[in-house]
C-alpha cells in the first residue's frame, strides 16, 4: 500500500474538513465491508495450507507419529495436533 496526496484524490471541501480534525496526520480509510476479501483471496496460499494438511492428516493415520510431522513440517506440535483436530473434525462432519 501506498500513501497518496490527498489534494489530489479528495475534493477540497472535503480536505479542509479533514485538516480541521487531522491536519499532518496519517490517515487509513478502510475499505467498505462490502469490498473486502477474505484472507489468502489473492495468492494460492490458501489452498496449499489445506492440501499440506489433508497430507498431514493422511500421514498422521497412516501411523507417522505427531512429533515426526512436527520436524517433517517445521511446526510445533501444537500446530500439528490443531491441524490434526480440524482434520478429524471436517471429516467427520462429511461421513455422517
Amino acid at each position: 500500500m501506498s500513501y497518496q496526496k490527498a489534494e489530489l484524490i479528495l475534493p477540497r471541501e472535503l480536505l479542509e474538513l479533514l485538516q480541521e480534525y487531522a491536519q499532518g496526520q496519517y490517515l487509513y480509510i478502510p475499505k467498505k465491508s462490502e469490498n473486502h476479501k477474505e484472507w489468502g483471496a489473492n495468492t494460492a496460499i490458501k489452498k496449499q495450507l489445506k492440501q499440506r494438511d489433508e497430507e498431514i492428516h493422511h500421514k498422521y493415520t497412516s501411523g507417522v507419529s505427531a512429533i515426526t510431522l512436527a520436524d517433517e513440517y517445521y511446526l510445533s506440535l501444537k500446530s500439528i495436533q490443531r491441524i490434526l483436530l480440524k482434520e478429524r473434525n471436517k471429516n467427520q462432519c462429511c461421513c455422517q
